[in-house]
């Protein structure tokens, strides 16, 4: 498979380095990771040379390869670095949205929009994260520790992991819209020349919450949804 017929989550995948210029490009690698190289570059303005030069560029490779480490070692990262920064970033940024829309609201209309879209991110996220946690984090975990010991398949009260992935890739995929409708109505979190510290806050902490639910739901996607899933069916390259 060359670099252009490869997809975007494969490379992000195969190469971790390549995720900050993906961010800077606005190339979707997370729940738009399916993607050509080809179709994604074009979409950006690029040609694929140009993203294959860049990524060749990157100064070291970000993170670990998560597609050759213990599923439990997966979720337990996902749980304590995205799941805790997540729940951090939809604890302070509501309040703050609110009060940049009472301050700045007749100014900037738009805070307005900010506000509800950012309402919407915390009603979608809190609830999503409880399914992983108390659902289906478990039973990839109980899954993992089945085949290591050459047991049976842990029992469950969805079937197959199938039917709760295909629910949080959903969930991933509103989430992704919330993201993208942010990314237009702030036109990439550009701060009025009147932007007091509460703006410059909002939307310094709404950039980084996108950046790291990127990260997130590609870890989640492209990588432990997948691995789980052909554990489950017996492929013989996931077994521990």
């Amino acid at each position: 498979m060359s670099f252009e017929t490869s997809t975007i989550a494969e490379l992000a995948i195969s190469n971790p380095g390549a995720i900050p210029e993906l961010e800077r490009l606005g190339i979707d690698y997370c729940c738009g990771g399916n993607v050509t190289v080809a179709d994604a570059c074009s979409r950006a303005g690029i040609r694929p040379e140009q993203l294959l030069a860049l990524v060749a560029q990157a100064d070291r490779p970000e993170g670990r390869a998560w597609e050759k480490e213990p599923l439990s070692a997966l979720v337990r990262f996902i749980l304590d670095t995205h799941h805790v920064y997540t729940r951090e970033a939809i604890a302070s940024l509501p309040p703050l949205a609110t009060k940049v829309r009472g301050r700045h609201g007749e100014a900037h209309p738009e805070t307005r929009i900010v506000e509800t879209l950012t309402m919407q991110l915390v009603d979608d996220l809190a609830p999503h994260m409880m399914k992983e946690e108390q659902v289906l984090f478990p039973y990839i975990v109980a899954l993992e520790e089945a085949a290591l010991r050459g047991g049976p398949r842990p029992s469950s009260c969805f079937g197959s992991a199938r039917n709760p992935v295909r629910m949080m890739m959903a969930e991933h995929e509103t989430v992704g819209e919330i993201l993208r409708r942010l990314q237009a109505v702030t036109s990439g979190y550009a701060l009025p020349p009147d932007a007091c510290t509460s703006f410059q806050a909002l939307y310094s902490g709404l950039r980084k919450l996108a950046s790291d639910l990127h990260r997130h739901i590609h870890l989640e996607n492209n990588v432990l949804f997948p691995r789980a899933i052909r554990l489950e069916e017996g492929d013989v390259t996931e077994r521990p």
